[in-house]
Protein backbone atom coordinates (compact mmCIF):
# COMPACT_ATOMS: atom_id res chain seq x y z
CA UNK A 1 0.00 0.00 0.00
CA UNK A 2 2.48 2.14 0.88
CA UNK A 3 4.52 1.49 -2.42
CA UNK A 4 1.49 2.08 -4.45
CA UNK A 5 1.38 6.03 -2.35
CA UNK A 6 5.17 6.43 -3.06
CA UNK A 7 4.21 5.47 -7.29
CA UNK A 8 1.28 7.80 -7.36
CA UNK A 9 3.25 10.67 -5.46
CA UNK A 10 6.00 9.85 -7.69
CA UNK A 11 3.99 10.25 -10.53
CA UNK A 12 2.73 13.85 -9.21
CA UNK A 13 5.82 15.11 -8.72
CA UNK A 14 6.72 13.78 -11.98
CA UNK A 15 4.26 15.57 -14.03
CA UNK A 16 4.48 18.40 -11.71
CA UNK A 17 8.51 19.31 -12.17
CA UNK A 18 8.19 18.06 -15.30
CA UNK A 19 6.84 21.55 -16.41
CA UNK A 20 10.41 23.00 -14.78
CA UNK A 21 11.97 21.42 -17.43
CA UNK A 22 9.82 21.68 -20.35
CA UNK A 23 9.58 25.56 -19.64
CA UNK A 24 13.33 25.43 -18.89
CA UNK A 25 14.15 24.46 -22.34
CA UNK A 26 12.16 26.68 -24.38
CA UNK A 27 13.44 29.50 -22.61
CA UNK A 28 16.69 28.42 -23.35
CA UNK A 29 15.65 27.47 -27.18
CA UNK A 30 14.28 31.40 -27.45
CA UNK A 31 17.89 32.48 -25.73
CA UNK A 32 19.50 30.45 -28.24
CA UNK A 33 17.69 31.32 -31.44
CA UNK A 34 17.99 35.12 -30.19
CA UNK A 35 21.74 34.88 -30.30
CA UNK A 36 21.80 32.89 -33.49
CA UNK A 37 19.89 35.50 -35.51
CA UNK A 38 22.58 38.51 -33.57
CA UNK A 39 24.98 36.55 -35.01
CA UNK A 40 26.57 35.74 -31.29
CA UNK A 41 26.79 32.10 -31.96
CA UNK A 42 29.34 32.41 -34.63
CA UNK A 43 31.60 35.09 -32.67
CA UNK A 44 31.33 33.59 -29.08
CA UNK A 45 33.51 36.51 -28.07
CA UNK A 46 31.21 39.00 -29.05
CA UNK A 47 28.99 37.80 -25.56
CA UNK A 48 31.45 40.31 -23.77
CA UNK A 49 31.53 43.03 -26.04
CA UNK A 50 27.95 44.25 -25.50
CA UNK A 51 28.20 47.86 -23.66
CA UNK A 52 24.67 46.98 -22.09
CA UNK A 53 22.33 44.64 -20.74
CA UNK A 54 21.65 42.01 -23.23
CA UNK A 55 17.68 40.35 -22.35
CA UNK A 56 18.61 37.53 -23.94
CA UNK A 57 21.24 36.57 -21.08
CA UNK A 58 17.45 36.89 -18.83
CA UNK A 59 16.23 34.18 -20.92
CA UNK A 60 19.19 31.85 -21.00
CA UNK A 61 19.41 32.22 -17.19
CA UNK A 62 16.68 31.55 -16.30
CA UNK A 63 16.21 28.65 -18.51
CA UNK A 64 19.11 27.38 -17.36
CA UNK A 65 17.97 27.44 -13.62
CA UNK A 66 14.51 26.30 -14.81
CA UNK A 67 15.80 23.37 -16.97
CA UNK A 68 18.08 21.77 -13.91
CA UNK A 69 15.57 22.03 -11.47
CA UNK A 70 13.51 20.22 -13.41
CA UNK A 71 15.84 17.76 -14.84
CA UNK A 72 16.96 16.76 -11.39
CA UNK A 73 13.27 16.63 -10.04
CA UNK A 74 12.07 14.55 -12.96
CA UNK A 75 14.33 12.15 -12.89
CA UNK A 76 14.42 11.94 -9.04
CA UNK A 77 10.44 11.50 -9.08
CA UNK A 78 10.78 8.77 -11.74
CA UNK A 79 13.77 6.92 -10.62
CA UNK A 80 13.07 7.51 -7.06
CA UNK A 81 16.46 8.65 -6.14
CA UNK A 82 16.64 10.79 -3.08
CA UNK A 83 19.72 12.66 -3.95
CA UNK A 84 18.46 13.94 -6.65
CA UNK A 85 14.88 15.00 -4.50
CA UNK A 86 17.00 17.12 -1.99
CA UNK A 87 19.36 18.66 -4.78
CA UNK A 88 15.88 19.90 -6.21
CA UNK A 89 14.32 20.77 -3.01
CA UNK A 90 17.32 22.26 -1.59
CA UNK A 91 18.30 24.37 -4.79
CA UNK A 92 14.52 25.64 -4.69
CA UNK A 93 14.90 26.82 -1.10
CA UNK A 94 17.82 28.43 -1.87
CA UNK A 95 16.04 30.48 -4.88
CA UNK A 96 13.15 31.11 -2.14
CA UNK A 97 15.63 32.92 0.58
CA UNK A 98 17.82 34.82 -1.81
CA UNK A 99 14.35 36.06 -3.38
CA UNK A 100 12.91 36.73 0.32
CA UNK A 101 16.21 38.60 1.02
CA UNK A 102 16.97 40.45 -2.08
CA UNK A 103 12.89 41.92 -1.36
CA UNK A 104 13.96 43.19 2.03
CA UNK A 105 16.98 44.09 1.25
CA UNK A 106 15.17 46.23 -1.55
CA UNK A 107 12.68 47.35 0.72
CA UNK A 108 15.34 48.47 3.61
CA UNK A 109 17.57 50.02 1.01
CA UNK A 110 15.38 51.76 -1.33
CA UNK A 111 17.75 54.92 -2.09
CA UNK A 112 20.27 52.53 -3.66
CA UNK A 113 18.20 50.60 -4.96
CA UNK A 114 16.63 53.44 -7.13
CA UNK A 115 20.53 54.81 -7.59
CA UNK A 116 21.94 51.48 -8.59
CA UNK A 117 18.23 51.49 -11.14
CA UNK A 118 19.40 54.66 -12.15
CA UNK A 119 22.95 53.80 -13.01
CA UNK A 120 21.77 50.60 -14.65
CA UNK A 121 19.41 52.85 -17.07
CA UNK A 122 22.02 55.15 -18.18
CA UNK A 123 24.28 52.70 -18.85
CA UNK A 124 22.48 51.35 -20.80
CA UNK A 125 20.90 54.40 -22.80
CA UNK A 126 24.88 54.66 -23.71
CA UNK A 127 24.42 51.48 -25.60
CA UNK A 128 21.36 51.98 -27.15
CA UNK A 129 22.52 51.48 -30.65
CA UNK A 130 24.58 48.68 -29.55
CA UNK A 131 22.07 46.00 -29.45
CA UNK A 132 18.92 45.60 -30.84
CA UNK A 133 16.42 43.71 -27.85
CA UNK A 134 18.39 46.39 -25.84
CA UNK A 135 16.95 48.91 -27.73
CA UNK A 136 13.72 46.96 -28.18
CA UNK A 137 13.36 46.49 -24.30
CA UNK A 138 14.18 50.53 -24.01
CA UNK A 139 11.54 51.28 -26.40
CA UNK A 140 8.98 49.33 -24.93
CA UNK A 141 9.53 50.69 -21.02
CA UNK A 142 9.64 54.29 -22.32
CA UNK A 143 5.98 53.75 -24.25
CA UNK A 144 5.02 51.45 -21.66
CA UNK A 145 5.69 54.15 -18.59
CA UNK A 146 5.49 57.10 -20.60
CA UNK A 147 8.97 58.39 -20.05
CA UNK A 148 12.26 59.12 -21.23
CA UNK A 149 15.58 58.60 -20.10
CA UNK A 150 16.47 57.54 -16.39
CA UNK A 151 15.57 61.39 -14.92
CA UNK A 152 14.10 63.21 -18.08
CA UNK A 153 14.82 63.44 -21.63
CA UNK A 154 18.14 65.17 -21.15
CA UNK A 155 19.87 61.75 -19.95
CA UNK A 156 19.77 60.89 -23.89
CA UNK A 157 22.71 63.16 -24.16
CA UNK A 158 24.78 60.01 -22.64
CA UNK A 159 24.18 58.29 -26.14
CA UNK A 160 26.62 59.18 -28.73
CA UNK A 161 23.79 59.34 -31.47
CA UNK A 162 21.74 61.63 -28.92
CA UNK A 163 24.66 63.63 -28.15
CA UNK A 164 23.54 68.19 -28.02
CA UNK A 165 27.18 68.92 -28.48
CA UNK A 166 27.70 71.10 -31.56
CA UNK A 167 30.50 68.59 -32.69
CA UNK A 168 27.83 65.75 -33.50
CA UNK A 169 27.24 64.99 -36.87
CA UNK A 170 24.48 62.28 -36.42
CA UNK A 171 21.03 63.58 -37.51
CA UNK A 172 19.85 62.47 -34.23
CA UNK A 173 21.63 65.12 -32.67
CA UNK A 174 19.38 66.72 -30.00
CA UNK A 175 16.53 64.37 -30.44
CA UNK A 176 15.10 61.25 -28.38
CA UNK A 177 14.10 58.05 -29.53
CA UNK A 178 10.90 57.83 -31.44
CA UNK A 179 9.47 55.84 -28.23
CA UNK A 180 9.90 58.89 -26.43
CA UNK A 181 7.46 60.72 -28.67
CA UNK A 182 3.83 61.32 -26.97
CA UNK A 183 1.61 59.26 -29.23
CA UNK A 184 -1.21 60.85 -31.58
CA UNK A 185 -4.12 58.77 -31.57
CA UNK A 186 -4.84 59.81 -35.43
CA UNK A 187 -1.98 58.83 -36.93
CA UNK A 188 -2.19 54.85 -38.14
CA UNK A 189 1.65 54.78 -39.45
CA UNK A 190 4.17 55.19 -36.68
CA UNK A 191 7.04 58.41 -37.18
CA UNK A 192 10.32 56.92 -35.98
CA UNK A 193 11.79 60.43 -36.58
CA UNK A 194 8.99 62.23 -34.29
CA UNK A 195 11.86 62.81 -31.62
CA UNK A 196 14.50 64.69 -33.83
CA UNK A 197 15.84 68.27 -32.76
CA UNK A 198 12.77 68.44 -30.26
CA UNK A 199 15.67 68.69 -27.61
CA UNK A 200 16.53 72.18 -29.54
CA UNK A 201 12.89 73.33 -28.27
CA UNK A 202 12.30 75.04 -25.03
CA UNK A 203 11.38 72.85 -22.22
CA UNK A 204 7.79 73.42 -21.87
CA UNK A 205 7.30 73.60 -25.13
CA UNK A 206 8.68 69.84 -25.26
CA UNK A 207 6.26 68.94 -22.89
CA UNK A 208 3.52 68.72 -26.67
CA UNK A 209 5.74 66.19 -28.07
CA UNK A 210 7.76 64.17 -25.95
CA UNK A 211 7.28 62.34 -22.31
CA UNK A 212 9.71 64.74 -20.23
CA UNK A 213 9.18 62.50 -17.10
CA UNK A 214 12.42 60.21 -16.30
CA UNK A 215 11.70 56.55 -16.12
CA UNK A 216 12.92 56.32 -12.66
CA UNK A 217 10.20 58.20 -11.06
CA UNK A 218 7.32 56.59 -13.01
CA UNK A 219 8.55 52.75 -12.11
CA UNK A 220 7.82 53.79 -9.08
CA UNK A 221 4.69 55.30 -9.19
CA UNK A 222 3.60 52.65 -11.50
CA UNK A 223 4.50 50.05 -8.49
CA UNK A 224 2.61 51.99 -6.03
CA UNK A 225 -0.37 52.15 -7.96
CA UNK A 226 0.21 47.98 -8.98
CA UNK A 227 0.89 47.58 -5.80
CA UNK A 228 -1.20 44.58 -5.12
CA UNK A 229 -1.11 42.85 -8.51
CA UNK A 230 2.69 42.83 -7.54
CA UNK A 231 2.51 41.54 -4.31
CA UNK A 232 -0.13 38.84 -5.68
CA UNK A 233 2.62 37.77 -8.45
CA UNK A 234 5.13 37.02 -5.99
CA UNK A 235 3.02 35.23 -3.20
CA UNK A 236 1.90 33.23 -6.18
CA UNK A 237 5.39 32.36 -7.02
CA UNK A 238 6.83 31.95 -3.50
CA UNK A 239 3.53 29.53 -3.36
CA UNK A 240 4.87 27.54 -6.28
CA UNK A 241 8.00 26.74 -4.68
CA UNK A 242 6.70 25.89 -1.32
CA UNK A 243 4.61 23.23 -2.74
CA UNK A 244 7.52 21.96 -5.25
CA UNK A 245 9.83 22.03 -2.04
CA UNK A 246 7.35 20.32 0.16
CA UNK A 247 6.16 17.66 -2.66
CA UNK A 248 9.59 16.77 -3.43
CA UNK A 249 10.61 16.44 0.56
CA UNK A 250 7.43 14.40 0.87
CA UNK A 251 8.09 11.64 -1.88
CA UNK A 252 11.81 11.57 -0.59
CA UNK A 253 9.95 10.30 3.17
CA UNK A 254 7.90 7.93 1.69
CA UNK A 255 10.71 6.45 -0.31
CA UNK A 256 13.02 6.18 2.58
CA UNK A 257 9.41 4.67 4.38
CA UNK A 258 9.40 1.77 2.19
CA UNK A 259 12.93 1.44 2.13
CA UNK A 260 13.35 0.82 5.77
CA UNK A 261 10.03 -1.88 4.91
CA UNK A 262 12.63 -4.00 2.91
Amino acid sequence: MLSLHVRRAGLLSNLTLNKYQLLGASFLAIGLWAWAEKGVLSNISSITDLGGFDPVWLFMVVGAVMFILGFAGCIGALRENTHLLKFFSVFLGLIFFLELTAGILAFVFKDWIKDQLNFFINNNVKAYRDDIDLQNLIDFAQEYWSCCGAHGPNDWNLNIYFNCTDINPSRERCGVPFSCCVKDPAEDVLNTQCGYDVRLKMELDQQSFIYTKGCVGQFEKWLQDNLIVVAGIFVGVALLQIFGICLAQNLVSDIKAVKANW
